[in-house]
């Protein structure tokens, strides 16, 4: 099969190549990059969540049979546009179960002891005064909410257990293994008021699209935070900023931003006469989110460790080569 493979990692090409030997693997940012000969005739195109797979992309890949997109969630491809082209959609339902909880933990313990306002600080100020502006909180001892407890969400409980916190948790399926291990199964409401921390680890769905929204966040103490690396859909984003600002939320850690795509491309969002108001309300919102000093904004790496891109790939290759066998797997439904 003739497979297009937009934005792959550094030394990622040759470990798919291998893996798909027997294929023609063609490599490229932008699909408009190739030759219309490749266009025209490619079967399968893998992206990962930074590539818009739009109903445009699609009208030029006319031969194609199979998107195998290199994440779990699937919300950047137009999944309507697929079913009426008869396009499969497969997708990698897990991978790194420990890597995006672990840097959940990582977007914690940075807020709890305020380590990157003191890194700043010792970057910038010749000399560091007192050092009650940086008075922290211990984890230990505290309550974590969880919002959803898959894979990643079930090592995000185990690892706030190890540390000694007490573990709430919304998910519409109890996991009977972590019941017996102490966590506590509540509806949001019930949850939300009692947490000193929530984190998000629920996929991009309209079942969640803004799971958390003004009325959930004004829920939580204005003492509590709000960990996200899941997908920025799930936060209402303008109501963040005004909890933010208000008071009525302490801080946030987010590895995700509710319009992350189209802040790298701001310029050409200004050219489009498309693009509606709640959009750019949305945009601004983040812009401001980036500038708060109670925030951490990272840019959607927490998946990133050697460990969990090479599984993307493995899995993403098997994908493609048992379509090819005629047994397709991970297929979204």
């Amino acid at each position: 099969m003739k497979v297009i493979y937009v934005r792959p990692y550094a030394g990622e090409l040759e470990v798919v190549k291998s893996l798909l030997a027997g294929h023609e693997v063609f490599e490229c940012t932008n699909i408009e990059e190739l030759p219309e000969e490749v266009r025209q005739s490619a079967e399968v195109l893998s992206v990962f969540v930074n590539y818009q797979v739009t109903k445009e992309v699609l009208e030029q890949l006319p031969n194609l049979v199979l998107i195998a997109t290199r994440s779990v969630g699937f919300d950047h491809i137009d999944l309507p546009a697929t079913a009426a082209r008869n396009v499969v959609v497969a997708r990698v339902p897990h991978y790194g179960m420990r890597t995006v909880a672990e840097f959940a933990f990582s977007l914690m313990f940075a807020i709890s002891r305020k380590a990157y306002q003191a890194y700043m600080d010792v970057q910038e100020l010749s000399t560091i005064g007192a050092l009650d502006v940086y008075e922290g909180f211990d984890l230990g001892g505290k309550t974590l909410g969880v919002i959803g407890t898959g894979a990643i969400g079930f090592n995000v409980c185990q690892i706030a257990l190890g540390l000694g916190m007490k573990v709430l948790a919304y998910d519409p399926h109890e996991n009977e293994e972590l019941v017996g291990k102490g966590v506590t199964y509540l509806s949001l409401e019930e949850m939300l008021p009692q947490v000193d921390i929530v984190t998000i680890h629920v996929p991009a769905l309209p079942a969640t699209h803004h799971l958390m929204n003004a009325e959930r966040l004004a829920l939580m103490k204005p003492t509590a935070y709000l960990i996200n690396t899941a997908r920025g859909e799930i936060v209402d984003t303008p109501a963040l900023v005004t909890a933010l600002k208000s008071g009525k939320l302490a801080g946030a850690g987010l590895d995700v931003l509710e319009s992350e795509h189209d802040l790298r491309d701001e310029v050409a969002l200004l050219a489009d006469n498309e693009t509606q108001a709640v959009e750019w309300r949305t945009i601004v919102a983040d812009h401001a989110l980036i500038d708060m000093p109670n925030v951490i904004v990272t840019p959607h790496i927490g998946f990133n460790t050697k460990e969990a891109k090479r599984e993307i790939t493995e899995i993403t290759c098997t994908n493609i080569a048992s379509f090819a066998s005629g047994e397709p797997q991970n297929v979204v439904t």
